[in-house]
Parts: structure tokens; C-alpha cells; sequence
């Protein structure tokens, strides 16, 4: 997988963890809010998982926030990893 797709999907992983733990739920809760199996959602906030975008849109219900305000954390996860290179 080239460098800037898993760049994508860690950004993508690792917003969805902090927006989840800012939120006080489990990642098993938000994989039932979602209606995602729990171990496809550990696999997505690892970023293992090339999730399709009816799942982005299930994730971010689940959160609370339509797609453009987890787009928008995912964006800004993605620039905090381009700078510390």
C-alpha cells in the first residue's frame, strides 16, 4: 500500500480513537452504536482497514457528527502527520 493510503487510514484510525475516547465510549459500544463488529472497529482505529464510506457514515452517526465533522478531525490528524516527518 503506498505511503500517503496508510497515511489516510491511520489519520482516519486515529481520529476516530480520540473522538470516541473524548466521547467516554468504549470502542465495543461504538461498534453497536455503529452497527460494526467490534473487531472490524479495532482493526479501523488501527488502521488495518481500507472502510468503505458506508461505514465512515455509520462511525460518524455513531459519534455524534455527520461526515464533514469527522472529515474535518481526520484532515487534521492527517496535517499533524505530515508535519512530523
Amino acid at each position: 500500500m503506498a505511503a500517503d493510503a496508510q497515511d489516510l487510514l491511520s489519520a482516519f484510525g486515529d481520529a476516530v480513537r480520540e473522538l470516541r475516547l473524548a466521547r467516554g465510549i468504549s470502542q465495543e459500544r461504538l461498534a453497536e452504536l455503529a452497527g460494526i463488529n467490534r473487531t472490524y472497529m479495532g482493526d479501523v482505529e488501527r488502521g488495518e482497514r481500507n472502510i468503505a464510506l458506508i461505514n465512515i457514515d455509520r462511525i460518524a452517526r455513531g459519534l455524534g457528527l455527520d461526515l464533514a465533522a469527522l472529515m474535518a478531525d481526520v484532515e487534521a490528524h492527517r496535517g499533524r502527520q505530515t508535519k512530523g516527518r
